[in-house]
Protein backbone atom coordinates (compact mmCIF):
# COMPACT_ATOMS: atom_id res chain seq x y z
CA UNK A 1 0.00 0.00 0.00
CA UNK A 2 1.45 3.60 -0.57
CA UNK A 3 0.40 6.85 0.87
CA UNK A 4 1.89 10.11 -0.07
CA UNK A 5 2.22 13.70 2.15
CA UNK A 6 3.97 15.86 4.37
CA UNK A 7 5.42 14.71 7.41
CA UNK A 8 4.14 17.08 9.67
CA UNK A 9 5.55 15.16 12.98
CA UNK A 10 8.75 13.22 13.96
CA UNK A 11 8.22 11.45 17.22
CA UNK A 12 11.01 10.70 19.45
CA UNK A 13 12.89 7.58 18.85
CA UNK A 14 12.23 4.23 20.22
CA UNK A 15 14.40 1.36 21.00
CA UNK A 16 15.71 -1.52 23.73
CA UNK A 17 16.67 -4.83 23.76
CA UNK A 18 15.24 -7.97 22.36
CA UNK A 19 13.76 -10.24 25.29
CA UNK A 20 14.18 -13.27 23.13
CA UNK A 21 17.35 -12.95 21.09
CA UNK A 22 19.25 -9.93 23.09
CA UNK A 23 19.65 -7.85 20.40
CA UNK A 24 19.21 -4.21 20.43
CA UNK A 25 16.33 -2.68 18.11
CA UNK A 26 15.63 1.13 17.15
CA UNK A 27 12.35 2.44 15.77
CA UNK A 28 11.27 6.08 14.52
CA UNK A 29 7.34 6.91 14.03
CA UNK A 30 6.44 9.73 11.73
CA UNK A 31 2.69 11.94 10.84
CA UNK A 32 2.64 12.63 7.37
CA UNK A 33 -0.70 14.07 6.08
CA UNK A 34 -2.01 14.15 2.21
CA UNK A 35 -3.75 16.65 0.32
CA UNK A 36 -7.03 15.77 -0.42
CA UNK A 37 -10.14 17.98 0.11
CA UNK A 38 -10.55 16.40 3.95
CA UNK A 39 -6.81 15.36 4.71
CA UNK A 40 -5.97 12.67 5.99
CA UNK A 41 -2.85 11.51 8.58
CA UNK A 42 -1.14 8.48 8.93
CA UNK A 43 1.70 7.35 11.61
CA UNK A 44 4.34 5.02 10.36
CA UNK A 45 7.03 3.59 12.17
CA UNK A 46 10.75 2.92 10.44
CA UNK A 47 12.24 -0.26 12.20
CA UNK A 48 16.02 -0.73 12.24
CA UNK A 49 18.60 1.65 12.76
CA UNK A 50 20.11 0.64 9.07
CA UNK A 51 16.60 1.90 7.42
CA UNK A 52 16.26 5.25 9.81
CA UNK A 53 19.13 6.55 8.37
CA UNK A 54 18.33 5.11 4.91
CA UNK A 55 15.19 6.68 4.50
CA UNK A 56 16.33 10.25 6.51
CA UNK A 57 13.27 11.49 6.67
CA UNK A 58 12.80 15.07 7.92
CA UNK A 59 9.85 17.54 8.94
CA UNK A 60 8.01 19.09 5.92
CA UNK A 61 9.11 16.92 3.52
CA UNK A 62 6.76 15.44 0.39
CA UNK A 63 6.67 11.57 0.24
CA UNK A 64 5.25 8.49 -0.97
CA UNK A 65 5.75 5.88 1.96
CA UNK A 66 4.93 2.03 0.48
CA UNK A 67 3.77 -0.14 3.90
CA UNK A 68 2.47 -2.67 4.82
CA UNK A 69 -0.11 -3.30 7.98
CA UNK A 70 -0.45 -5.86 10.86
CA UNK A 71 -2.22 -6.26 14.08
CA UNK A 72 -0.95 -7.64 17.52
CA UNK A 73 -3.12 -8.27 20.52
CA UNK A 74 -1.63 -7.49 23.96
CA UNK A 75 -3.81 -7.93 26.66
CA UNK A 76 -6.99 -8.52 24.86
CA UNK A 77 -6.61 -5.80 22.76
CA UNK A 78 -5.00 -5.48 19.31
CA UNK A 79 -2.89 -2.96 18.17
CA UNK A 80 -2.62 -2.13 14.50
CA UNK A 81 1.34 -1.26 13.41
CA UNK A 82 1.69 0.36 9.95
CA UNK A 83 5.33 -0.39 8.92
CA UNK A 84 7.33 1.52 6.10
CA UNK A 85 9.41 -0.77 3.69
CA UNK A 86 10.04 2.17 1.27
CA UNK A 87 10.40 6.02 1.40
CA UNK A 88 10.53 8.33 -1.83
CA UNK A 89 10.62 12.00 -2.41
CA UNK A 90 7.91 13.58 -4.17
CA UNK A 91 9.52 15.72 -7.10
CA UNK A 92 8.27 19.74 -5.55
CA UNK A 93 7.28 21.85 -8.11
CA UNK A 94 9.84 24.00 -8.85
CA UNK A 95 9.49 27.56 -7.50
CA UNK A 96 9.54 30.71 -10.03
CA UNK A 97 8.06 28.31 -13.21
CA UNK A 98 5.48 29.59 -14.82
CA UNK A 99 2.18 27.44 -14.99
CA UNK A 100 0.59 27.19 -18.16
CA UNK A 101 -2.28 29.09 -18.76
CA UNK A 102 -5.69 27.61 -19.18
CA UNK A 103 -7.21 27.08 -22.17
CA UNK A 104 -10.13 29.55 -22.70
CA UNK A 105 -13.34 27.17 -22.80
CA UNK A 106 -14.70 29.19 -25.99
CA UNK A 107 -12.75 30.34 -29.31
CA UNK A 108 -12.85 34.25 -28.60
CA UNK A 109 -15.85 35.94 -30.50
CA UNK A 110 -15.51 37.82 -33.69
CA UNK A 111 -15.33 41.81 -33.54
CA UNK A 112 -18.62 42.12 -35.26
CA UNK A 113 -21.68 39.65 -35.07
CA UNK A 114 -22.62 37.86 -38.04
CA UNK A 115 -26.12 39.61 -39.37
CA UNK A 116 -28.62 36.51 -40.73
CA UNK A 117 -31.31 38.71 -41.55
CA UNK A 118 -29.76 39.85 -44.15
CA UNK A 119 -29.22 36.80 -45.80
CA UNK A 120 -32.29 34.97 -45.37
CA UNK A 121 -35.48 35.84 -47.42
CA UNK A 122 -37.82 33.39 -45.61
CA UNK A 123 -37.73 32.89 -41.84
CA UNK A 124 -38.49 28.51 -41.78
CA UNK A 125 -38.51 28.44 -37.67
CA UNK A 126 -41.56 26.92 -36.64
CA UNK A 127 -41.84 29.35 -33.65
Amino acid sequence: MEFTGKVIAILPPRGGVSKSTGNEWKAQEYVIENHDQYPRKMCFDVFGADKIAQFNIQMGEELTVSFDIDARQWQDRWFNSIRAWKVERVAAPQMGAPEPAPEAPFPPASAAPADFAATDEKDDLPF
